[in-house]
C-alpha cells in the first residue's frame, strides 16, 4: 500500500508562485532605484502604460477575449480625472478615483453589449463602442475637443503631500503601479482567476458544469476597464494632460502590441512589453515618421522569435510559469 503523503512544500509546488513573488519583489525594488539613473517622468509613463497593458491582459490573456477599443477606458478616465483636478479642485486620489469610477461605469455598459457576441464580433463592437466614445470626446465642451485639457494641477495627495514634487509623484504612482499589479496577481490566481482560465480553454464544458459564463465575463470586462481607467487617471497627473490621443484607436493597437510583446498571457509580460515600446518611442522619436516603420519590423522580427512573447519564451526555457 502507498505512503500517504502531506501538500507538497512551497518550493515544489508547480504554480510557481515563489518564483513569481520574488520577481515581483525585484520589478519593485528596480523601479524604486531605477530613478537615479533613469529619467522619473520617463519611469512614471512605462509604469502607467504598464498597468494599461496588464490590465488589457487580463481580459485577453486569462478571458480569451479581444477588445480593440481599451482606450476608451483609458482617456475616459484619464480626462474626467483632469477636469476633476481642473475644474472642481479635488485632491489628486479624489480625482483618479473619480476617472477610475467614469471607466467601470463605462466598462459595465460596453461589456453588456459586447459579451453577447465572440471572437471578431466582440472586437469590432469594443472598436465601434471605442469610436463613439473618441467623437464624443472631440465634441463634449468639458474635454477641450482637439485642445484637451491642459496644465492639470497635480495638487496635494490627502491635502498634505504636495505633488509638484517630481519624487513625491513617482512614489505616488509607483505605489499605484504595484497595487494594481498585486490585485491583478490576486485575481489571476483566486478560485475566480481559474473559472476565467476554464472560459478560455473550453466556454462549452465551463457552461456543462453550471458556471454563468456570460456573468464571469461581464465582471471581468469591468475589472480590466477599471484598471485601464486607473492607469489612464494617473497618467492625466503625470504628464498634466488629457488629449484625443488617449482615446484614439491608435492607444488601443498600441496596447495590444505590448501585450503580444511581452507575452500574451503571463503574469509579467505585459509589464516588459510596456517597457520596449515606451522605450522605443522615447529614444527613437528622432526618425520622426519612421518610428512607426521601426516598430512594425521590430514587431515582425519578435513575432517570428518569440512566438509566445518575450517574458513567454523565457518561461519556457525555465520551465517556471511567468
Amino acid at each position: 500500500m502507498s505512503e500517504v503523503t502531506g501538500p507538497a512544500p512551497a518550493s515544489a509546488r508547480p504554480d510557481g508562485s515563489r518564483e513569481q513573488m520574488m520577481v515581483f519583489l525585484a520589478m519593485a525594488a528596480l523601479f524604486a532605484v531605477a530613478p537615479a539613473v533613469v529619467y522619473p517622468v520617463f519611469l512614471m509613463k512605462v509604469m502607467c502604460f504598464a498597468l494599461f497593458a496588464c490590465a488589457f491582459n487580463l481580459l485577453i490573456g486569462y478571458v480569451g477575449l479581444l477588445s480593440f477599443g481599451h482606450a476608451m477606458f483609458f482617456g475616459m478616465a484619464s480626462y474626467v480625472t483632469a477636469f476633476a483636478a481642473k475644474r472642481w479642485g479635488v485632491t489628486p486620489e479624489i480625482a483618479i478615483l473619480l476617472g477610475t469610477a467614469a471607466a467601470a461605469a463605462l466598462g459595465m455598459v460596453a461589456g453588456a453589449l459586447a459579451i453577447r457576441r465572440q471572437g471578431i464580433y466582440f472586437a469590432m463592437i469594443t472598436l465601434a463602442l471605442a469610436q463613439m466614445v473618441y467623437f464624443f470626446s472631440l465634441q463634449a465642451p468639458f474635454t477641450g475637443g482637439e485642445d484637451g485639457i491642459q496644465a492639470v494641477p497635480r495638487g496635494k495627495l490627502l491635502g498634505l503631500i504636495d505633488l509638484s514634487s517630481v519624487t513625491a509623484t513617482y512614489v505616488f504612482v509607483l505605489v499605484i503601479f504595484l497595487a494594481g499589479f498585486a490585485l491583478i496577481y490576486r485575481i489571476v490566481h483566486s478560485p475566480f482567476g481559474q473559472v476565467l482560465k476554464a472560459i478560455r480553454e473550453n466556454e462549452p464544458r465551463a457552461i456543462s458544469l453550471g458556471y454563468d459564463v456570460d456573468r464571469y465575463k461581464l465582471l471581468a470586462f469591468v475589472l480590466s476597464a477599471t484598471l485601464a481607467g486607473l492607469a489612464g487617471g494617473t497618467k492625466a497627473l503625470v504628464f498634466q494632460l488629457a488629449s484625443l490621443t488617449d482615446v484614439h484607436w491608435s492607444m488601443s493597437g498600441e496596447v495590444v502590441l505590448m501585450t503580444l510583446i511581452g507575452g500574451l498571457g503571463t503574469i509579467f509580460g505585459p509589464v516588459v512589453g510596456a517597457t520596449i515600446i515606451i522605450t522605443m518611442e522615447n529614444y527613437l522619436a528622432q526618425l520622426g515618421a519612421w518610428v512607426s516603420v521601426v516598430q512594425g519590423v521590430i514587431f515582425v522580427v519578435c513575432v517570428l522569435a518569440f512566438r509566445r512573447g518575450v517574458v513567454g519564451e523565457l518561461a519556457r526555457v525555465l520551465q517556471r510559469p511567468l
